[in-house]
């Protein structure tokens, strides 16, 4: 009997032994797991999000997350075809909210969403859905949200911290160049129409009114600062076109206007005062965008 008791009991201490470290290795992914999230205040609540996204699958504010290194795994079409960030988007997947199978397969940990958008609670199912209304923010606000968003606060803030710097700076010696009472616009091209924009609505126009404090015309200032936006028809262009003009040139339409009079006759134009800018590389007000915008600005004015 005792020989037979012995193995049973060696064998009873291996299977504690083993139930044993079972429970440490399961409390330690335990552990593990309550630390790889935190809680992110949305604008529509709280919600756990991972606090180092591997997987993320941006259908808004794309441009946001990459200045930011995001991994991106998923992006919208626009945000795909503009040329700036043509390098950090290969590979990289091409989604709406309407793709859902193929989100699903793209396996995110993280979804920025528009809260426009379709399919909020089932884009929810597939991982943490995070929602963010257009324009709610500012521009600079906006990007330390995705900061905080991505644990990647510090980094936004500081990043805002110098822009706002170094275009104070840029506009102070535009002003000194061009004059303060110096009007500048910005009108892009359409297909039929032409639209002039206020001081919150991308290509250039946070920085040219807010940060610069270069100043708009009378006829803008009154129908496009509080809309944003305003639509126009090419007759109207010299009523809209400033000192200077901002084109911002969609090369997919028909840009034939430049041969007119109308345009030709723009006191802007005969001044060599048009600065053109690629619609696409201009229709967001993300940090890769402002930079580049930033820089470009500075020596078209400064420069010209």
């Amino acid at each position: 009997m005792k020989k037979l008791f012995l193995p049973f009991l060696f064998l009873l201490v291996l299977i504690l032994c083993a139930c044993g470290n079972n429970e440490s290795v399961n409390e330690d992914k335990t552990t593990e797991t309550k630390t790889d999230t935190f809680t992110y205040q949305s604008e529509t609540g709280p919600i756990e999000v991972p606090t180092d996204p591997k997987r993320v699958v941006a259908l808004t504010n794309g441009p946001n997350a990459l200045a930011l290194d995001a991994h991106i795994v998923g992006i919208d079409e626009w945000t795909n075809t503009n040329p700036l960030f043509e390098e950090k988007l290969k590979g990289v997947e091409v989604v709406s909210e309407d793709n859902l199978e193929k989100i699903i397969e793209l396996e995110p940990d993280l979804i920025i969403a528009g809260s426009y958008m379709k399919n909020i609670d089932k884009l929810n199912e597939i991982a943490p859905t995070v929602v963010f209304t257009w324009g709610k923010l500012d521009y600079l606000t906006q990007q330390v949200e995705i900061g905080k968003l991505l644990n990647k606060e510090t980094e936004a803030k500081e990043w805002v911290k110098d822009f706002q710097e170094r275009a104070k700076t840029a506009g102070e010696a535009i002003q000194a160049k061009i004059g303060k009472d110096a009007t500048v616009s910005v009108i892009e091209s359409g297909d039929k129409e032409f639209y002039v924009f206020g001081n919150n609505y991308a290509r250039g126009t946070e920085i040219l009114y807010q940060a610069m404090e270069l100043k708009m015309p009378d006829k803008v200032k009154e129908l496009a600062l509080e809309s944003g936006i305003y639509t126009f028809s090419s007759e109207m262009l010299p009523e809209f076109a400033g000192d200077y003009v901002i084109l911002s040139k969609n090369p997919d339409v028909d840009n034939s206007f430049m041969e007119t009079d109308v345009w030709k006759n723009i006191p802007a134009v005969k001044n060599n005062q048009v600065f053109e800018i690629n619609t696409k590389a201009s229709t967001y007000s993300d940090p890769i965008t402002l930079e580049y915008l930033l820089e470009f600005f500075e020596k078209s004015f400064l420069n010209n």
